[in-house]
């Protein structure tokens, strides 16, 4: 018998890949058809294949690489091979400056392999963190993602979920079997709630794409610009005046959809008392942060939401346009020992440290701090506009106006009638929009319906915005 030829023992061995696994299926997703190149298709863990298909190709016509970990080989235990072509990734992303997308679907460790394993993921742990900041990370958490992986996930600037997936650190089981049992413990709903996941998708199909659709709007590395958007305008301009005029039917989400580009808003997951996106703005990548109004105050778990995404933006220097109508900070001691105030105060640091351009629009109330942190011209903004339904203040009315009158108040014929009228003319004069301005602590104050034009034109002006820092290694933000 004649020996094989070197193309028959290739297509011999590339007959052995299993390229209708999941893995693969989930990579033919991401990429645009016929771009995905697969690199160290070949390797082995022992005598399987290394349970993970890394690559790169074309996502929306940017380079992108990609790894898929493939739950169908021994359930997708990370080996030393596995992490071998998992690093290879890191390190070709590195030279060429193109985001990184990864997919988790593991069980967890090869145990036999032990010390090697985690030499491993040590290998693979400093090469994420080396390239924070420098590429964007995406993780997608398809199937299970335990351990050291869930570390690596959590690395990434943007986690995806699929809405059945399970994403721990300690197996639940595990805790359980301790006595420290949580309903929910590892699940999507859990993981949100942590704020460890910023968007949970129908299935895992739906979380590759919505990583697909992200990493578009994304800079490919933080010296790069972010690409054009096709876009369409949206249509619902006037719903802001409506806004502006009964701020008790405020609804931060629908002012969002009305300002910014039709069908190209991504709201993130968030505390309950605000909202951030990923959108564009004339077809050009924005952050975008938005209280809620009403009775709600940020508390510790949206100042840290909040930070996090800001730093993201400042990343790649990403425009952030914040929408600010908030009472303040959460008045709760429970919510200051749980760690509220250094939350709010990282906050403010992101904020006042971040150099992308920082454009703020004061739709409703603004008072004390967290006017300060996120839109004080004199600590975090570049720009500052504001509708004429602003109210900026130390402290909120009533109280202000209790320390600035309260003995008159006492004295009157009708105290109750005498406060409201005082509490009116301090929103109507001292804590105004236009008196704002006309301190100088507003730029402009403008009609609700010509936001969108507004930032359009500020986003234009700041886009060559450059700032000199002092020279240090880096921020020592209050973590």
């Amino acid at each position: 018998m004649s020996p094989k030829s070197r193309l028959e023992i290739l297509s011999e061995q590339s007959g052995k890949l299993d390229r209708e696994s999941v893995a693969y299926a989930r990579l033919d997703r991401l990429f645009d058809e016929g771009s995905f190149v697969e690199l160290d298709a070949f390797a082995k863990a022992g005598c399987e294949s290394a349970g993970v298909v890394t690559g790169y190709g074309m996502v929306n016509g940017g380079s992108v690489f990609a790894f898929s970990q493939d739950s169908s080989v021994a359930g997708g235990a990370v080996s030393a091979a596995t992490g071998a072509k998992i690093a290879k990734v890191y390190e070709m992303a590195a030279k060429v400056g193109v985001p990184v997308v990864g997919i988790y679907d593991s069980k967890g460790a090869c145990i036999a392999e032990n010390s090697e394993v985690l030499a491993a993921y040590g290998e693979m742990l400093q090469r994420s963190a080396a390239l924070s900041g420098v590429v964007p990370q995406i993780a997608v958490i398809a199937g299970v993602c335990a351990g050291t992986s869930a570390l690596m996930a959590a690395n990434a600037d943007l986690v995806i979920m699929a809405k059945d997936a399970e994403f721990f650190l300690t197996a639940p089981f595990v805790s359980s079997a301790a006595g420290d049992k949580v309903e929910g413990a590892g699940k999507a709903e859990a993981a949100v709630r942590s704020g460890v996941v910023q968007l949970v998708a129908e299935d895992d199909m739906a979380a590759v794409e919505e990583a697909k659709k992200i990493v578009s709007m994304l800079p490919l590395n933080n010296l790069s610009e972010a690409p054009y958007c096709e876009y369409d305008e949206p249509a619902a301009a006037e719903k802001l005046r409506a806004a502006c005029e009964d701020l008790s039917s405020y609804d931060a989400k629908e002012v969002i959809e009305s300002i910014f580009d039709e069908g190209n808003v991504t709201f993130l997951e968030n505390a309950p008392n605000a909202v951030t996106a990923l959108a564009t703005l004339a077809g050009q990548a924005v952050g975008v942060v938005a209280t809620v109004g009403g009775d709600q105050r940020l508390c510790k778990g949206a100042s840290a939401r909040i930070a996090r995404f800001v730093s993201i933006c400042d990343s790649f220097a990403i425009p952030v346009i914040t929408l600010l109508n908030c009472k303040g900070f959460k008045e709760s001691s429970s919510d200051e020992l749980a760690g509220g105030i250094r939350d709010a105060a990282r906050l403010a640091h992101v904020y006042a440290e971040a150099t992308c351009p920082k454009i703020a629009v004061i739709t409703g109330e603004a008072y004390g701090a967290a006017y300060v942190a996120l839109a004080g011209k004199n600590a975090s903004a570049d720009l500052t506009v504001a509708w004429p339904s602003a109210v900026i203040s130390t402290l909120a009315p009533e109280a202000a106006v209790n320390i600035l009158c309260g003995e008159e108040i006492k004295a009157a014929a009708d105290p109750v009638a005498e406060r409201v009228a005082r509490v009116q003319a301090y929103i109507d004069t001292t804590a105004s929009a236009f008196e704002a301005a006309a301190k100088g602590h507003v730029d402009c104050v403008i009609d609700p319906a010509e936001t969108r034009a507004t930032l359009i034109r500020a986003a234009e002006m700041l886009a060559g915005k450059r700032v000199a820092k002092l020279p240090k290694k880096h921020g020592n933000m209050p973590l």
